[in-house]
């Protein structure tokens, strides 16, 4: 092996002589034995985009190895893979390094590009901020918040970043914490361990379904009202709406939650109009810690509810004082 930067940019190329000990091996083995910090999907679409060279000439997965030959791979994503516009849009960046970004998203900011929002997405402000994460899939994002859920998040600068953290979430070190304000009283903390996927008549949700995908999401009490408790919730795995579903699964379903509200709510007169009022629903991603994707140094973020959810929980304090107070006298 010669030339071989561990981690390179975009634009780097990276040259082996195929050892012997590779000799007999199909490249696509060699590959994944060679460059472990790449997911063999990523190197199937190099080969298959003609990025990789065996002597100076295209490689194909299957043909074998005998060691000695000439490797060049051409680590770069398509332009049609990602061809989205950067925009200069401000960002909260709680953490940066030359490896990732933690970033804590604001209410109303959708994460990647799609139906009615192609642009004014975290996406086009990372190719902005990052002109680099243009030739990262999905510009470095690993994992995403709904619209309308605040708080922390994770992007990968690099390929070896980015497949070192999905690594991460598939093997559940990742840990992700919520805060959530439901409906109805809870007394004490759960789990919930119930299969999630598509509704099968509104493609617009999710639901517990048995053919649906492993979810399990862990709860605990955090403070408790009449009428509503703010949780704390932590995660197991990563499902679309996963909290969301789950809590209404419970019928607790989050405040605001326009999605997974099913009718009124019981509800004590003071909190009435504002529990029902409030616009959006109340989830904020208030805690996130994983493994350094180079260094291996276990790192940890936290930051606070957005200043909508606080709002609505000292107004929820102060109608409930002021009944005290009218009661006592």
């Amino acid at each position: 092996m010669s030339d071989y930067n561990a981690n390179p940019t975009s634009q780097d190329v990276i040259h082996f002589v195929i050892p012997t000990e590779c000799a007999g091996l199909r490249l696509d083995q060699a590959l994944a034995k060679l460059l472990p910090d790449y997911s063999r999907s990523r190197l199937q679409t190099w080969v298959s985009l003609q990025q990789v060279l065996l002597d100076g000439q295209p490689a194909i997965s299957k043909q074998k190895v005998w060691g000695k030959e000439a490797l060049t791979v051409l680590p770069q994503v398509q332009q049609s893979e990602q061809p989205y516009l950067a925009e200069a849009i401000p960002l909260n960046i709680i953490y940066e390094d030359d490896d990732l970004l933690i970033i804590n998203k604001p209410v109303g900011l959708v994460v990647h590009p799609g139906s009615g929002n192609w642009q004014g997405t975290l996406l086009n402000a990372l190719l902005h901020h990052w002109p680099a994460l243009a030739y990262v899939p999905r510009a470095g994002i690993v994992h995403r918040l709904d619209k309308d859920t605040s708080g922390l998040l994770v992007v990968a600068k690099t390929l070896i970043s980015q497949t070192n953290l999905v690594r991460q979430l598939q093997e559940r070190s990742v840990k992700r914490e919520y805060l959530a304000l439901v409906h109805g009283e809870l007394l004490h903390g759960g789990f919930v361990d119930q299969p999630i996927g598509r509704h099968p008549s509104n493609r617009v949700k999710m639901a517990v379904i048995e053919t649906g995908k492993e979810a399990v999401t862990h709860y605990k009490v955090e403070r408790a009202y009449p009428s509503c408790t703010l949780l704390r919730c932590s995660l197991e795995t990563g499902r679309t709406h996963q909290i969301r579903v789950h809590m209404a699964y419970l019928r607790h379903p989050l405040v605001g939650d326009s999605v997974y509200l099913s009718g009124p709510q019981k509800c004590v007169l003071p909190l009435r109009e504002l529990l029902t009022k409030f616009p959006r629903q109340a989830l904020h991603a208030s805690r996130l810690a994983l493994q350094h994707p180079v260094s291996g140094e276990r790192m940890e973020w936290h930051v606070a509810m957005p200043e909508d959810m606080q709002q609505l929980l000292n107004h929820i304090r102060d109608r409930l004082v002021t009944v005290t107070d009218l009661t006592d006298a």
